[in-house]
């Protein structure tokens, strides 16, 4: 079970920022931008995985994710913790840990072969699960992982994500349409601020990403990405 010795939002979320810099999780690059897999261009890219990679990192962010939760949602809300594949997977393995809960685990689709499984591991009818993610974006494939596990029986009214860009409106719609409370601990907004406080980049660079976060859509129009998904 975890400690929670941090309960306080606004300090999970800084102490995250600053370990994915240190980890180096996290990148800016305005003048060379990242293609993302939506054909958007972007001055910010995250890899989330690389927490696993630090057994400190990794213990404080579930840490934070244990406190989150039971501040936000409760403290007898769940009865299972799915993961999905594949970046969630681990993370649900270290989160149910703390939480003393059966853990699953949803594919993006049925296998193919065997038993054609979507989820793996046990799943009663009617069972509370939270679903985890890595991160999200705009929640799309976290739905996947919803609807999957709603589709096998399983109540799914609450989700969380390490690390939530923060930066798309239809991903509070989305959320709030299908009866899911997002939580999460940090955003690309708690990056952005660590960054400035160091003096990580030039002012032009931070200018440019804060520009990106406040019009992710335009911005990537402007330097040779996607202007509409």
């Amino acid at each position: 079970m975890s400690a929670m010795s941090f309960t306080d939002p606004a300090v999970m979320a800084d102490l995250l920022a600053k370990m994915l810099w240190e980890i180096k999780a996290v990148h800016f690059n305005a003048a060379e931008p990242y293609k993302l897999s939506s054909g958007m261009r972007s001055p910010v890219y995250i890899d989330c995985r690389k927490l696993l990679s630090y057994p400190r990192v990794r213990s404080a962010v579930m840490d934070f994710a244990v406190a989150t939760l039971l501040s936000n949602a409760g403290f007898e809300q769940f009865d299972c913790i799915a993961g999905g594949e594949t970046a969630g997977i681990p993370f649900a393995a270290l989160l149910a840990d703390r939480l003393g809960l059966p853990m699953i685990y949803v594919r993006k689709q049925p296998k193919g072969h065997g038993r054609n499984a979507q989820i793996e591991g046990h799943m009663p009818e009617g069972a509370r699960v939270l679903v985890i993610e890595d991160l999200t974006t705009a929640g799309g494939s976290m739905f996947t992982f919803i609807d999957a596990v709603r589709a096998a029986g399983g109540v799914v009214d609450h989700g969380i994500a390490l690390f939530f860009y923060g930066i798309f409106p239809e991903a509070h719609e989305r959320f709030d349409k299908g009866g899911v409370k997002l939580h999460y601990i940090a955003t690309w907004r708690n990056v952005l601020a660590v960054a400035r406080q160091q003096k990580l980049f030039d002012d032009k660079t931070l200018a440019e990403v804060e520009a990106f976060l406040d019009a992710p859509l335009a911005w990537s129009g402007r330097n040779g990405g996607v202007s509409a998904l």
